[in-house]
């Protein structure tokens, strides 16, 4: 790519149960981005059936690679590199996305690029802010993953605090399915939420003595687990509204806290947000709330970049594309894999 002013890498992203297909420009410009989400399948199983996401990806990724090269107006030719989500995720959902990847870039004969679904997930602020640029902070809430990163540049990552048992996004999921609310629990009991009373219940927030920017939201899950079954065997009645209530302002108190005292730890002064999680309407304003009281310039990206996109696997790859963070028809799935490897 010597000397070439536009870079169009197309992504695909199906670490988990969307499958995803986008064409990104420079990092930046998303020139199409299609999705499309097997949540209503999961749903009747209350979660993700591993087996399950792994068959629709092979159905419908190439249907959805054709609609993401029509809706960008270009032919195949016209791009410049293949990118791929490869770790982590689910192993067979991964894959199916490694597999197609590696033969469109042979058939191409296009560069193949690996790409960190987490790395993925902090890029999307860089399509939703183009002026965002490294260092910054980074609180990645999704449903596998919580971590507090220091993004010291576009591939170089330092976590400074991380879930030690669940992620925050997997403990909405939980709770939402014990309160009947469906599934996926985010919006479910983001939802729910808005009409309780956040005080009415009092839930446990974790501490880890001598590891201050760590988090556990195992404890709180199991906290409401157990009021809600409670509940249930003496015949009484919950407030469902109150309890999601209760449930979001724990997990704000778990996160945005040490999300501020990291930021104090390294004096950063840009908190970015990645993430499904990131989509919570009681953390987004926790958030804008404390970053106005520190000095802290918040970016989140859009509802529709929090979820999991090929757009943002994209803008990820252009910058591990400059670094010359390529693969060859080797590339292998990752179940798991740190930010920092």
């Amino acid at each position: 790519m010597k000397g070439k002013s536009y870079v169009k890498i197309i992504a695909i992203e199906s670490s988990c149960d969307e499958t995803a297909v986008s064409i990104v420009e420079n990092g930046r410009r998303v020139l199409s981005n299609v999705v499309l989400s097997q949540a209503d399948m999961h749903a009747l199983y209350g979660g993700v059936v591993p087996e399950i996401a792994s068959r629709k990806h092979i159905e419908c990724i190439t249907a959805l690679t054709e609609k993401a090269f029509a809706d960008a107006g270009l032919s195949k030719n016209d791009i410049d590199a293949v990118a791929v989500t490869y770790a982590p995720g689910l192993i067979g959902a991964l894959l199916v996305g490694v597999g197609f990847a590696k033969a469109l870039a042979f058939a191409l004969g296009k560069p193949l690029i690996p790409v960190h679904h987490i790395r993925g997930h902090i890029a999307a602020n860089y399509i939703a802010f183009p002026e965002l640029e490294p260092p910054f902070l980074c609180l990645v809430a999704s449903g596998g993953h919580t971590l507090l990163v220091d993004v010291k540049s576009y591939t170089e990552f330092e976590i400074l605090g991380s879930t030690r048992d669940d992620a925050a996004g997997e403990a909405f999921d939980k709770c939402a399915r014990v309160l009947g609310a469906g599934y996926p629990g985010g919006a479910k009991i983001d939802a729910l939420a808005k009409t309780g009373d956040k005080t009415k219940y009092k839930l446990p927030r974790a501490h880890i003595d001598g590891a201050e920017l760590d988090m556990s939201f195992s404890g709180l899950k199991t906290a409401v687990i157990n009021l809600v079954h409670r509940a249930e065997q003496l015949g009484e009645e919950i407030d469902k509204a109150s309890l999601a209530a209760s449930f979001c302002d724990a997990v704000c108190d778990a996160l945005v806290p040490r999300a501020m005292a990291a930021a104090v730890k390294t004096g950063r002064k840009k908190l970015a947000i990645a993430g499904g999680v990131a989509a919570n309407s009681f953390l987004r304003t926790a958030l804008q709330n404390a970053s106005k009281s520190y000095g802290i310039e918040l970016f989140f990206p859009p509802l529709s970049l929090c979820g999991d996109n090929g757009a943002m696997i994209g803008a990820q790859a252009y910058f591990e594309f400059l670094q010359g963070n390529t693969a060859g028809c080797d590339l292998n799935a990752k179940a798991t894999l740190s930010i920092d490897f």
